[in-house]
């Protein structure tokens, strides 16, 4: 096989390293789904295999059959002989590198969980330390078995021995992983928003995200609101300014400036306005909310930072709702100038 008709398959063994001795003392890459039986019984061709995983997993979601379906479909029929496989162990934190030798194999005695193979020779073991950021990323995907595209060059050098990791400080990748992961976390929480909380749920969890940050709230009940769906203030009678009216908009498009203008006739003196929306607002809005001191508006991008800012404090059923851990992410500082 000519080198420019090799891929570079990622592999993981299970979210605990299940298959990590069926890998690496067995010779054997193996994805699991062992309700399936023998895939090569299916028809090629990526419905049947959808249709075959929905059949056997009927509690999967529907919008999980194409990504499972399809990493089966990959491991059966788009993998070959002469491929690079990569596997990152997390037992022993290393990479190990190999070729695939043979074709797909249905085995339900060797790992019943694993029971889908392909024959392996591992070639390369590799310190993680040994890669960039950007490359560990890319191999740490979620899904159990992908095609590596973006960091293959880097992998095919370690391949051959000649592994020359940039320093940490040159490593461009590594802003670019932590700038991918607060991107996919964003994307995440306004998504679960925007399907769990629309209409009055979403003036609740405003409610809620606001008495995090030491106000006290009036909620309007359900049904016509007069424009204002949330009253905030300091004290504990809401008689003291300043108060706060705050309407929410759960829908993703863009707020204009009619509706601004219009919540903006219901703040009297000393009060003031605040509008806060999933999604954006358009230049006509904001020019309007710049020029009045007593208004304020959030997008959808400044809500989940308030969110992230506040989130230990939320209720559980919140937490739940919205459920996220903290992790830490390199930051590159830039070097100062001499």
């Amino acid at each position: 096989m000519k080198e420019k008709d090799v891929n570079f398959w990622g592999i993981h063994a299970g979210h605990m390293g299940d298959a990590d001795t069926l890998f690496l003392k067995n010779q054997r890459v193996a994805l699991g789904w062992s309700k399936l039986g023998d895939l090569s019984k299916l028809p090629a061709d990526r419905e049947a295999f959808k249709h075959a995983v929905a059949v056997a997993y009927p509690d999967k979601k529907p919008g999980a059959l194409p990504n499972n379906a399809g990493q089966l479909f990959r491991f059966v029929h788009e993998m070959k002989d002469g491929d690079v496989i990569i596997y990152p162990s997390k037992v022993d934190r290393q990479v190990h590198l190999g070729r695939v030798e043979g074709g797909y194999v249905y085995d339900p005695k060797t790992e019943p969980g694993y029971p889908h193979m392909r024959a392996v020779k591992w070639l390369k073991v590799v310190l993680r330390s040994r890669f960039t950021q950007g490359a560990l990323y890319e191999i740490g995907s979620a899904m159990g078995f992908f095609l590596v595209k973006n960091y293959a060059d880097e992998f095919r050098v370690a391949l051959e021995g000649k592994v020359e990791m940039p320093p940490v400080s040159q490593d461009e990748s590594v802003a670019a992983v932590a700038e991918d992961i607060e991107e996919t976390t964003r994307d995440f929480v306004l998504k679960r928003l925007a399907q769990e909380v629309k209409g009055y749920p979403f003036a609740e969890f405003v409610a809620h995200l606001l008495t995090k940050m030491g106000y006290r709230m009036r909620i309007s009940p359900k049904g016509p609101d007069g424009g204002v769906d949330i009253v905030a203030h300091r004290d504990e009678l809401g008689l003291e300014p300043p108060i706060i009216k705050v309407q929410v908009k759960s829908s993703e498009g863009s707020i204009g400036d009619p509706v601004v203008s219009a919540l903006y006739g219901k703040v009297g003196n000393a009060e003031y306005g605040l509008l806060v929306t999933l999604g954006t607002f358009t230049a006509q809005a904001k020019s309007f909310a710049k020029a009045k001191t007593n208004l304020r508006l959030i997008d959808g991008q400044e809500l989940v930072s308030l969110i992230f800012r506040h989130y230990e404090q939320f209720d559980s059923s919140y937490k739940v709702l919205l459920p996220l851990r903290l992790v830490y992410v390199p930051e590159v500082l830039e070097e100062a100038e001499e």
